[in-house]
């Protein structure tokens, strides 16, 4: 069982992976070194901004929160979550590709931090805006690559975030087998 800021998961951000229907028209074998070497440089020097991508999944992101504002125990607490999760899943996803790797690691820190909460309380979602800030204001600063020092110390503050949020909440503990 996976443990996220000393929680059992509770669900698991899920990757689909969608059928290839060009390898299926094309065929099975490998790729050249050749294409493989120009694939990797074309991923090495690309000089497209990252930002107006970026902040379309920030708004999708702001959209989840905006719908868990909302939440009540009628709801797919499921669904709800789901929301915050997917366009940070797009954030983690794209941002190195982008040579954002500190985007790449806050997000990730978000969906092990969404993967492990009971419910999406306005704590939850103080929190899940501190990363929306902090991902919009890494990209309005144009801070690549992993930010340094000072990129390590955002990631780690909002990872105390998160865990001072669980130390608030020892009876939110499942022990044993995690309830799906």
């Amino acid at each position: 069982m996976t443990h996220y800021y000393n929680q059992p998961q509770r669900r698991k951000a899920e990757f689909i992976k969608p059928a290839n229907t060009l390898k299926q028209k094309v065929g099975h074998g490998g790729l050249s070194d050749e294409i493989l070497d120009k694939a990797q440089k074309l991923l090495e020097e690309n000089t497209h901004d990252f930002e107006p991508l970026a902040m379309m999944y920030l708004a999708a992101l702001m959209q989840g929160v905006e719908m868990a504002k909302g939440y009540s125990p009628s709801m797919d607490k499921e669904q709800v979550i789901a929301n915050m999760l997917y366009p940070t899943m797009q954030l983690k996803a794209n941002g190195g590709m982008f040579h954002y790797s500190l985007v790449t690691m806050i997000a990730d820190k978000l969906i092990q931090f969404l993967e492990v909460i009971e419910q999406p309380d306005i704590e939850v979602l103080e929190i899940v805006l501190a990363f929306h800030t902090t991902i919009i204001a890494i990209l309005q600063g144009k801070i690549s690559g992993d930010g340094g020092k000072q990129g390590q110390d955002l990631l780690n503050a909002l990872s105390d975030a998160c865990m001072r949020y669980f130390d608030k909440r020892p009876d939110d503990k499942v022990l044993g087998p995690v309830k799906k």
